[in-house]
């Protein structure tokens, strides 16, 4: 059977990318990942950016994207994404003053006009959650459960931050099967802090959620770690080396 990619999210390794964005990339296929989830291109443009990837074997899994460019720019995203052959699409984050009845109202009507023009040209809309949506709305529903509701968008669970929230990310994954292309996986300290882990090292069920994967259709695995107190690259080369053993 065949085994399921793992991604890098650059944003990750954004010093590093601010640095010499070619010489990380360079780095990222080294540790033998097989593809990169993008936080931006560092100034360079997305057809340049292809070339190294390809050059270096690997891929565009997916790529965040700010919302005000799916409300703003949406064509350019789409050309960005077409170009570097990225199907998979993701509104990341939104800010503290979006986060209300009214702005998650507004947030949907983007995601829905955005997900309609992207499906038109080959390429998937999804949404990355923190652990900000995980509050409840004035109808009882949690706000990423309304997003996921009004929308056809598909879900970029981030494991780490469901964890947090006091969420199940196994239960969250069965719930939406068949809408799990990309999952990102990061771990948890086990103390008060709760602080971001390289994965196996904390207390996230890691393993529970990559038994999913494929009954689950998930498209790529993908390691994201907000903050580390190694430097980045050490910190995704425990990732990607915990992910070798157990994806074998």
């Amino acid at each position: 059977m065949e085994k399921i990619p793992v991604a890098v999210q650059l944003y990750t390794l954004r010093d590093e990318c601010a640095k010499d964005f070619p010489a990380t990339l360079k780095k990222v296929a080294e540790l033998g990942f097989d593809g990169v989830e993008f936080a931006g291109f560092y100034g360079l443009p997305p057809t340049e950016v292809k070339e190294i990837l390809d050059n270096l074997g690997l891929k565009a899994a997916s790529s965040h994207v700010p919302l005000d460019q799916f409300k703003n720019n949406l064509e350019q995203v789409i050309e960005d994404h077409k170009s570097l052959d990225c199907q998979f699409v993701a509104v990341p984050f939104i800010t503290e003053e979006q986060r209300t009845e009214n702005g998650y109202k507004e947030l949907i009507a983007i995601l829905n006009r955005a997900n309609e023009a992207l499906q038109k040209e080959g390429l998937t809309l999804c949404y990355h959650n923190h652990d900000f949506e995980l509050e409840q709305l004035g109808d009882g529903r949690l706000a990423l459960e309304a997003i996921f509701d009004e929308t056809n968008v598909k879900t970029e669970l981030d494991i780490y931050w469901l964890t947090k929230a006091g969420e199940k990310p196994v239960e969250w994954i069965k719930r939406y099967k068949g809408r799990t292309p990309i999952v990102h996986l990061k771990d948890m300290t086990t103390d008060e802090e709760k602080f971001f882990a390289e994965l196996g090292t904390g207390g996230v069920d890691i393993e529970a959620v990559l038994e999913l994967g494929k009954e689950n259709d998930v498209q790529w695995w993908v390691v994201e770690q907000d903050v580390s107190r190694r430097t980045p690259l050490e910190s995704v080369e425990m990732s990607i080396n915990y992910l070798k053993e157990k994806l074998k």
